[in-house]
């Protein structure tokens, strides 16, 4: 596999530049640089300007609107995005949904709902955890019980991030007891303006309203809103989640944390000189830097391989536990070059206009949210446990 970019995609390279550069405002980008709270117009701004370039959904075939990017186009601007401090796109319906759609959708359900995620009128967030159905996912037990053309759902979902935003969640629900666990599982979709819908905020370490408990009462689901065959849920969680793994990695997000924690060590100071003159903070930037790198090149690997249409197997695992570890040893790197500057604030200092005296220097702002905010990479889209469990079992035969 040659690394060295082509013309071709270094020509695409300075295409994204231009783009960031004209449609990416100063004010959206200094928001990300400082750890300010993106609001959901915002969100909606840069979904507007990529769905008008046609670049906000790079995996979709172009008859449905998508980019059809190569991988290491999608790996470009990954990193000229994070390097921009563009927001990231929301990735439940553009990312995770679409790709179940495209492959187990009917083509009345694609026309409908494809359209719809690319101009912004439905907003998605994702149900799959339950409390005690969190890595254990096939143990859910919201029901959906048939009820003539209808579904009725009863039950929970929970750290459902975005939920407060969303016009709709695609959820995994159970319509059958029968067999094993993970064969009574169906893959729904349910409007959230639908009645009997509670959705309760849930206030994370770093003070923000991320994520939320949703509580569904009776909930009446048309049986047309059911993705695929009924039963078959599990299959479509799991082409879906190796996505989704698969993007936990979060190489440009890691690489921008790098060079902006590199930084920050140039600028602290320790027995006169700069930290990062400091031989045992130089080592570990130097290791996790390393791991990077290398991981970099085998998610370029993977996802080059990916090409082929397939979903990534067990490598998307490796790729979500090892993207997970770096991006949190790099935050615990920032947090020390900053000392007690790295404390937690009052929330109110997330918001645009803020005025108060800050505390520290400006690029201090978003280290302490960041570093409590990303304990959970380690947990989410299946815990590092439970990604270990699955490379023993299908790479080691354990």
């Amino acid at each position: 596999m040659d690394l060295n970019y082509s013309s071709e995609e270094i020509a695409f390279r300075d295409e994204v530049r231009a783009f960031l550069a004209d449609k990416l405002t100063t004010r959206l980008s200094n928001k990300v640089k400082f750890g300010k709270r993106l609001t959901k117009a915002d969100m909606e701004e840069w979904h507007s300007a990529l769905n008008d370039r046609g670049w906000l959904a790079p995996n979709w075939p172009k008859e449905w609107g998508g980019a059809e990017w190569s991988a290491v186009q999608n790996h470009i601007f990954d990193e000229e995005s994070w390097a921009a401090n563009a927001p990231r796109t929301i990735p439940f319906g553009v990312n995770m949904l679409a790709p179940v759609l495209i492959k187990f959708g009917s083509e009345e359900q694609k026309s409908h709902y494809l359209p719809r995620i690319l101009d912004g009128t439905d907003w998605w967030c994702q149900g799959y955890s339950e409390p005690g159905a969190g890595s254990d996912l096939a143990s859910l037990r919201m029901k959906a019980e048939r009820d003539g053309d209808h579904y009725i759902v009863n039950g929970q979902k929970t750290w459902t991030t975005l939920g407060h935003f969303a016009d709709w969640i695609f959820c995994l629900v159970r319509t059958s007891s029968e067999g094993k666990r993970q064969e009574g599982i169906s893959f729904l979709l349910i409007d959230m303006n639908t009645p009997g819908i509670e959705v309760r905020p849930i206030i994370l370490l770093d003070g923000e309203h991320e994520v939320n408990e949703i509580f569904f009462d009776n909930v009446k689901v048309p049986a047309e809103n059911l993705i695929g065959e009924e039963n078959m849920g599990w299959t479509y969680a799991k082409f879906l989640l190796t996505h989704e793994r698969t993007g936990t990695a979060n190489i440009g997000n890691s690489l921008a944390a790098l060079s902006a924690m590199k930084e920050i060590a140039s600028r602290q100071m320790k027995n006169g000189q700069p930290l990062s003159k400091d031989p045992y903070f130089a080592a570990r930037v130097a290791r996790v830097e390393i791991d990077l790198r290398a991981m970099q090149t085998t998610n370029l690997r993977i996802l080059v391989e990916a090409d082929s249409g397939a979903a990534p197997g067990p490598e998307s695992s490796m790729l979500k536990v090892k993207g997970t570890i770096i991006r949190q040893e790099i935050n615990d790197l920032a947090r020390r070059a900053l000392g007690p500057y790295a404390l937690p604030f009052s929330t109110e200092a997330m918001d645009e206009g803020h005025n108060d005296e800050p505390i520290g220097p400006d690029y201090a702002n978003p280290i302490a949210s960041d570093y409590f905010n990303n304990r959970k990479l380690s947990i989410f889209a299946g815990s590092n446990e439970i990604q270990r469990g699955i490379i023993s079992k299908t790479k080691l035969g354990l």
